[in-house]
Order: structure tokens, then C-alpha cells, then sequence
């Protein structure tokens, strides 16, 4: 049976990392270039999920007889999405709404096969956060582990120091859930 080819939709370093641990190599890595504005009222759930089936179907677009996997990763608290920190005070004002409180972390995941046809997951992790001081946070802002990560933390760093639970898969919250994933490529025969 001839190999067909898989192809990342994502340029994050984090989710091609995630695929090598569980034995999957992409064929090609090829980020999509999407709007990732949230629509208006739009739930997490939502959010990633339509995220994840925009990313992998415009790379489908220009690469067919493929599988495309697109991925998506939001933290919510509340029915608020909060933001990728770019900056230290966005960073400091995600941790400031943590602190102290369970939020969600969602991942949309999305498998475009040869044949056009799309199958998506959503997953959901709870995480339960300690009390953050200002030196803690501090701590963490001068780490700069935050740069870049949706929720102004990344959990497989400094900051799992601050952890008190977790429901749910722990990949899902680093950007990508592994299980699913996996059931998602394993099924299809994708990734072999």
C-alpha cells in the first residue's frame, strides 16, 4: 500500500515535537496563513475547532491526495478567550485572571483527507492554578517563557511549579492532545 503523504498545517514547534514523541513525522510542515479573529460571542470550543478545519483545509487547497492536520489551541476562563502574550502586560494581565482559579484549555484538532473530507475533536482540559503573588508572577514575566503562548503561560516550563490540578490530557494544554490526535491519524491510516 503506497504512502500518502502528511502534512502539518502549523508552524508551532511545540505541536510537530508532540507528533515525533507518539512517532509521527509530517511529510511537510506548512503553516496556514489564516485570519484567527474571534467571531463575536464565538464559545472556545468553537473557536478552536473552526480554527483548526480553516488551517488544515486551506493547506489542502493547494496540496491534494494528501492528509492535512491543523490545530488550534485557546485558554479560556470563564467564556472569555484570552489572548497569545505578545507583550509583558498582556502576559501579566492573563496571570493576574488565572491566579487562583480553574480555567480551560480547549484544541480544536483537524484531519483533511485525500478525498476532501474533514474529521475534527475538540478537547477540554481543566486547570487548577495556586494564588499568584507578584513575586511569582514577576518570576515568571522575567522568564519570558510566556512570549507567545495563549494564556501568558506554558505549562511544560517554570510555570508547572504552579499547578495544583489538572483534568484531563496534559499535551492538550502544551498545544497539542496526543491521544485524540493520534486516534484521529490511526483511524484513517494517516501518519504511517
Amino acid at each position: 500500500m503506497p504512502h500518502t503523504p502528511l502534512i502539518l498545517a502549523s508552524s508551532s514547534p511545540r505541536r510537530k515535537a508532540l507528533l515525533a514523541q507518539i512517532g509521527i513525522i509530517p511529510d511537510r510542515i506548512i503553516p496556514a496563513d489564516i485570519d484567527e479573529t474571534e467571531q463575536h460571542g464565538e464559545l472556545a470550543h468553537h473557536y478552536v475547532e473552526r480554527l483548526a478545519k480553516e488551517k488544515a483545509l486551506k493547506v489542502a487547497e493547494a496540496n491534494s491526495g494528501v492528509f492535512v492536520l491543523g490545530s488550534d489551541t485557546a485558554v479560556a476562563c470563564g467564556r472569555r478567550i484570552l489572548p497569545k502574550s505578545e507583550d509583558e502586560q498582556t502576559a501579566r494581565d492573563c496571570l493576574n485572571l488565572i491566579s487562583g482559579r480553574s480555567h480551560r484549555v480547549y484544541s480544536g484538532v483537524a484531519l483533511v483527507k485525500p478525498d476532501g473530507t474533514v474529521q475534527s475533536r475538540i478537547v477540554e482540559t481543566r486547570v487548577k492554578v495556586r494564588v499568584l503573588d507578584s513575586h511569582a508572577i514577576d518570576e515568571y514575566i522575567q522568564s519570558k517563557e510566556w512570549d507567545g503562548k495563549a494564556g501568558g503561560y506554558a505549562i511544560q516550563g517554570l510555570f508547572s511549579k504552579h499547578i495544583v490540578m489538572i483534568t484531563g490530557s496534559h499535551s492538550n494544554v502544551v498545544g497539542l492532545p496526543l491521544f485524540e490526535t493520534a486516534n484521529l491519524l490511526d483511524g484513517v491510516g494517516a501518519g504511517k
